[in-house]
């Protein structure tokens, strides 16, 4: 029979309430992600997706570039299912480094995480390729295999997809995989400028606070002194502040001077203990424990990482 492609290149997207899939929802939709996919994917020919931590339909689903050997096996139940099980192994990594993982049929993906601080919020996915050129011993073991599974699928057509499978060498493959472990270090930083800037409509208290706040950014200021500043009761302002922006006020002053120490560390020649002083911290061990927390790395391995 012919399988039958569904795609959900038009489909909405769903309604969540976890607040890691929504920032990844944010992240898909921005130009820069947009720009990179579409760029990356001419230039590989290869699908690249950015998904949740947890995914229960194929990741690829409806790309550009998907293998048409994925897209037809993976219309019937029993390979489908074995094609999702690669999706909860590459989920099922440590959050730390890129993983691989190579199903039954020979196929390799990879998945690049991306953090919102130490935290793990998705993975940048690409592949469906072979590292090997196809051969026909191969197929006929892929063929016995979706047979067994009790697949129905047209051999002849599901042969010439496995012959036209893009195939690289390992060296080019982890050039890729490396490029989007660049990228994810910029989508890294954008979920945290979104973290902070999320509470658009938000109460002229709040905005005049933030205003406060980022003038005093590297003062010694606490929430009572915010609070005085703006002639309301701290448990009120306190309260407030939560509700509007999502996050505390000590968390949101901690990322406020993060962001300028991301910044400050672009000069070579200012030392990490001035940047932590210069920003607000009155403490090397908190700030490089505060700027590990929220970037994912410390500050030294943040500045190796820049581009020189």
């Amino acid at each position: 029979m012919k399988a039958s492609m569904h795609t959900s290149g038009g489909a909405q997207e769903p309604m969540t309430k976890n607040p890691e899939d929504r920032l990844i929802q944010q992240l898909t939709r921005s130009k820069i992600y947009q720009d990179y996919e579409r760029a990356y994917s001419e230039a590989t020919q290869m699908p690249l997706s950015l998904r949740p931590v947890d995914i229960w339909n194929m990741a690829h689903r409806g790309k550009k570039f998907e293998n048409p050997f994925c897209a037809l096996i993976s219309q019937s139940s029993r390979p489908c299912a074995a094609c999702l099980d690669v999706q909860h192994q590459i989920a099922g990594s440590d959050g730390e480094r890129p993983s691989m993982v190579t199903c039954f049929a020979g196929m390799t993906d990879s998945a690049v995480p991306v953090h919102l601080g130490l935290k793990t919020i998705g993975f940048l996915q690409t592949g469906q390729v072979l590292l090997r050129a196809p051969n026909k011993a191969q197929f006929q073991k892929i063929a016995r295999q979706l047979l067994e599974w009790g697949a129905t699928v047209d051999v002849e057509q599901l042969e010439e997809a496995y012959f036209q499978t893009k195939v690289l060498t390992a060296p080019q493959y982890q050039a890729m995989v490396k490029l989007l472990e660049i990228f994810a270090q910029h989508l890294s930083a954008l979920s945290n400028q979104i973290a902070l800037q999320e509470a658009n409509a938000e109460p002229p208290i709040i905005h005049r606070a933030k205003e406060f706040i980022e003038q005093h950014k590297s003062d010694a200021i606490s929430l009572s002194e915010v609070a005085r500043a703006l002639n309301v009761s701290t448990f009120y302002f306190c309260k407030l502040f939560k509700k509007a922006t999502g996050i505390n006020f000590t968390e949101y002053l901690s990322r406020v001077r993060i962001e300028k120490a991301k910044n400050l560390l672009l000069n070579p020649n200012l030392r990490v203990s001035e940047i932590a002083y210069e920003v607000g911290f009155q403490s090397l061990t908190h700030f490089n424990r505060v700027f590990l927390r929220i970037v994912g790395r410390s500050p030294t391995a943040y500045r190796d990482s820049l581009p020189k």
